[in-house]
């Protein structure tokens, strides 16, 4: 099933995500992400993270998200787990 992992940067931040973002590109790499990238504020500076994932069940989606080195590094102020059943854009 597919998920959709939303992520909130905290506002004060600063550098934690470019000094984690290795770390965390290489802990997703074994994972079947189906897209996923930095969301952008109106200005285009990263703020977020959206990550879609195709997983067995919300329990292993969180369990992901929980040990992701972002999260573990305090990067998110909020993080929001939602199944989702694609219909346009790309293929299942």
């Amino acid at each position: 099933m597919h998920f959709v992992i939303h992520a909130l940067d905290r506002p004060d931040a600063g550098d934690l995500r470019a000094s984690t973002r290795e770390r965390h590109l290489d802990y997703l790499s074994g994972v079947d992400v189906v897209f996923g990238g930095p969301l952008l504020d109106d200005e285009g500076e990263m703020c977020g993270s959206l990550i879609v994932v195709d997983m067995p069940d919300r329990t292993a989606v969180a369990e992901l998200a929980a040990g992701d080195p972002y999260s573990k590094a305090g990067l998110f102020s909020q993080v929001t787990i939602h199944g989702l059943r694609p219909i346009l854009g790309f293929t299942t």
